[in-house]
C-alpha cells in the first residue's frame, strides 16, 4: 500500500477499516496428514540416494512415493529454491499460491506442498523442519515462505538493465532441461513459483513490499519432506546465499546445499496409498 490517497476519506471510514477480517479458505475440513505414521515411518528408514547442489546453480532429484527426502545446509547459510513436479507428468506441479492459501505465508512441520488444478492434491508433506524454532521475528519474517516467485532474469533486466545468467530461474529451467531432454526454452514454460527453502522474508509494516534478511540457516539444519506422490524435484542454490543483501550476484558468499533421499521400511507405511487427484468433475462448470 505505497499509493498516496487522491480521495477524500467517507465520514464511515474508521468504520469500514473495522470490520474484522474472515479466513478465506477454512482448513477444517482439510484432509490431515497422519504424523504420527509418518514419525514412525522415519524411525525406520534409510539413505538412498545423495545428490549435492553446487553454488549458484541447480540439480534435479527423484523420490518414489511413499519416500522422504531431506534438504540440508552444509557448508554456510544457503537459501535454496524448490520446485516439483510428479514423477510422470510436468503438467502436474507445486501450486505455491493455492498452499499459501491453505496453510500461510510461510511452511513448516504438517504443512503440505499442493499441486495445481485439476489435480489439487499434496505432493509432499513436510515431517521435520530444524528452524521451526525461528517462529516470526520483530520485522514479521519467517522461514520457508511461498510468498516470493523465485529471482529471474527478466526481472533483473527490468530493475536493474543488466543480465544475470545464475538466478534461480535459469538455474532450474537448465536442470529441468537435462534432465528431461526439452529445449531450454520448452522446459522452462514448466518453471514454477517456488518454495524458498531457508529463505527469511516477510512484508515491511509500512510499504507492505516483500523484504528478505539474513537466513538463520547454519551447517546441520535441514528440511524433511514426505513424498505423497512419486516426485521430480529441482534445487537451485540461490546466488544471493544467504539473502542478507541480493538475491542475484557474483560476491555474495554461497554455499552448497545436500538432497538426500530415504526409504521406509514398507512396514512402517502398511495401508498408506498416494493421494487421488481432485475428484471435481471437471466435464462441469467449465
Amino acid at each position: 500500500m505505497k499509493r498516496t490517497p487522491q480521495s477524500q476519506a467517507p465520514a464511515d471510514a474508521d468504520a469500514r477499516r473495522a470490520i474484522k477480517p474472515v479466513i478465506c479458505y477454512p482448513v477444517d475440513t482439510l484432509p490431515v496428514p497422519d504424523m504420527a505414521a509418518l514419525a514412525a515411518a522415519r524411525r525406520q528408514m534409510r539413505l538412498t540416494e545423495e545428490v549435492i547442489v553446487p553454488p549458484r546453480d541447480a540439480r534435479t532429484f527423484r523420490v518414489p512415493a511413499g519416500n522422504f527426502f531431506r534438504i540440508i545446509s552444509m557448508d554456510g547459510p544457503q537459501v535454496g529454491d524448490l520446485n516439483l513436479w510428479a514423477e510422470d507428468n510436468l503438467s502436474e506441479r507445486f501450486y505455491s499460491g493455492k498452499t499459501r492459501a491453505l496453510h500461510g505465508t510461510h511452511l513448516s512441520t504438517g504443512d503440505r506442498m499442493w499441486s495445481g488444478f485439476p489435480y489439487l492434491r499434496p505432493m509432499a508433506t513436510i515431517t521435520r523442519d530444524t528452524l521451526d524454532w525461528y517462529g516470526f521475528d520483530a520485522d514479521g519474517g519467517s522461514v520457508h515462505d511461498v510468498i516470493g516467485t523465485r529471482c529471474d532474469p527478466y526481472t533483473g533486466r527490468l530493475l536493474s538493465g543488466r543480465d544475470y545468467h545464475h538466478c534461480c530461474h535459469s538455474n532450474l529451467t537448465r536442470a529441468l532441461a537435462a534432465e528431461t531432454g526439452l529445449p531450454a526454452n520448452q522446459a522452462e514454460a514448466y518453471v514454477h513459483d517456488v518454495l524458498n527453502v531457508f529463505m527469511c522474508t516477510g512484508f515491511t509494516p509500512d510499504t507492505h513490499q516483500y523484504f528478505m534478511k539474513a537466513s538463520p540457516v547454519r551447517p546441520g539444519d535441514y528440511i524433511e519432506f514426505f513424498a505423497e506422490i512419486g516426485l521430480l524435484g529441482a534445487l537451485s542454490a540461490c546466488p544471493g546465499g544467504d539473502c542478507s543483501t541480493e538475491h542475484s550476484s557474483d560476491t555474495a558468499a554461497c554455499y552448497p546445499l545436500k538432497i538426500e533421499v530415504y526409504r521406509p521400511d514398507p512396514k512402517a507405511l502398511a495401508g498408506w496409498a498416494p493421494p487421488a487427484p481432485s475428484a471435481y468433475p471437471r466435464t462441469h462448470g467449465i
